[in-house]
């Protein structure tokens, strides 16, 4: 497995595929590869001529109490993962690399940030708006894939790109769960088996919801009422339906929404949401063609 580690020889190697009229794809994760970030990996590989992996705990996302020197970490097995499935290459700085001594450039999306988990982590936000700019910014990408379980980070680098006008395409991939229906998240791996099966109310109640939902109930009190009662026994951090682009609180559903969760389970915090269009009776995730850039105005 090709593993890159600096980032001059990253954009060198990317120019390389640019120039022979490669597209590229990216999927940026922090390793601890499941089958959620495997799931993007794959759809990068149906669309895309070149497949990056790129590998980096980003520091810059954590704050000073949480899990930044503890979170999971197989370098190893996250090749052997990207290799199997087809992937191209692995990019995977370092973080002396990615942010030196004398470091002072932040990314900030106003008010998409600072609500859901922005609340609680306010400095999360900048991080991830940060290190995504600066992997495109590397990589040079046509295509960058990330989970919809991370609805309000989607939703907030599809407006970083819009807004700075990267001209990379945001494909965000349905949220992928275990067979219990636990989201897929590289912090499951904490939950003890009593903190698991408490985790599985979240996506219980997010199901019935979603059913809910699709019953035509259109009042947003009517959709969390319940919500709430099915998860009264869990530390919550926030129960919030929201406008799935703004990230703004509704009274009714009009349009795409997202209703999302994040709770303290022991020392494990986790997300889950789900996103529903009202305009729609099922929503479909189109799968992106394989193309290739034909010059540098398409980027």
């Amino acid at each position: 497995m090709k593993v890159i580690r600096d980032a001059e020889e990253m954009r060198r190697w990317s120019r390389g595929q640019l120039a022979a009229r490669r597209s590229i794809g990216l999927v940026p994760t922090m390793g601890a590869l499941h089958a959620g970030h495997t799931s993007l990996v794959d759809a990068s590989v149906a669309a895309d001529d070149v497949t990056v992996v790129s590998i980096f705990v980003n520091p810059a996302q954590f704050a000073p109490h949480e899990d930044y020197e503890t979170y999971p970490r197989d370098f190893d097995e996250d090749c052997a993962k990207v290799e199997t499935l087809g992937g191209t290459l692995i990019y995977a700085p370092t973080a002396e690399s990615m942010y030196s001594k004398d470091y002072a450039t932040y990314v900030e999306v106003e008010r998409l940030q600072e609500g859901l988990c922005g609340g609680a982590r306010p400095h999360f936000f900048r991080g991830v708006a940060t290190v995504v700019a600066k992997l495109f910014n590397t990589v040079l990408p046509d295509r960058a894939y990330f989970g919809e379980k991370d609805g309000q980070q989607a939703a907030i680098i599809r407006r970083m790109v819009r807004d700075l006008e990267f001209g990379v395409e945001i494909v965000t991939m349905p949220t992928v769960r275990e067979a219990d229906g636990l989201a897929m998240s590289s912090r499951n791996a904490y939950l003890s088996p009593g903190e698991r099966e408490r985790a599985l109310s979240i996506s219980r109640a997010l199901l019935e919801a979603r059913e809910t939902l699709e019953a035509g109930e259109r009042k947003a009190e009517r959709i969390l009422a319940p919500v709430r009662k099915a998860l009264s026994s869990l530390e919550i951090d926030y129960i919030a339906l929201v406008d799935a682009d703004e990230l703004t609180p509704v009274d009714r559903i009009e349009g795409r929404v997202m209703l999302a969760i994040a709770a303290q389970i022991g020392k494990t915090r986790l997300i889950d949401n789900i996103q529903f269009d009202a305009g729609r009776k099922k929503e479909s995730v189109p799968k992106p063609s394989k193309t290739s850039r034909v010059g540098p105005t398409e980027r």
